[in-house]
C-alpha cells in the first residue's frame, strides 16, 4: 500500500475511532442498570429494561468495532493494513472502502461462511 493510500485509510479510521469514543461515552447512561426502587408500573419497567438491553448490546458492538478499529491502526502503522490476516493476500480497495476495520478478504470471509 502506498504513502498515499496508508493516508486515505489513517484518516478514515481515526475518524471512525473518534466516533466510535463519543458514542460510547454518550451510550453511558442509556445502558446503565434500570433502578428497582423506581417508582413505575411493572410493564414501564419491563420497557426500561428491555430499553436497557437493547442499548447494551449496541454499545458491545461499538466496543468490538472501537478495538477492529484501533488494531486497523496498529497494522497500518507496522505496514500491514490491507493484508488478509488469514491468506497474507490483499484486501481489495473496494473491501477496505465499505469496511476499513476489515482483516479478512472476502475470499476468506467467505471460506469461513461456509464453514458454519
Amino acid at each position: 500500500m502506498d504513502a498515499q493510500a496508508q493516508t486515505h485509510y489513517r484518516a478514515i479510521l481515526e475518524g471512525l475511532a473518534v466516533d466510535l469514543r463519543r458514542r460510547l461515552s454518550q451510550s453511558a447512561e442509556s445502558s446503565a442498570p434500570v433502578s428497582p426502587d423506581r417508582a413505575i408500573g411493572r410493564l414501564t419497567r419491563q420497557e426500561a429494561l428491555q430499553a436497557q438491553q437493547m442499548a447494551l448490546a449496541v454499545r458491545r458492538r461499538a466496543q468490538q468495532q472501537l478495538q477492529r478499529v484501533e488494531h486497523a491502526l496498529e497494522l497500518l502503522g507496522q505496514g500491514r493494513y490491507g493484508r488478509c490476516a488469514r491468506c497474507g493476500h490483499d484486501i481489495g480497495t473496494e473491501r477496505l472502502t465499505v469496511a476499513p476495520d476489515t482483516f479478512l478478504c472476502v475470499a476468506c470471509i467467505d471460506g469461513l461462511r461456509s464453514m458454519r
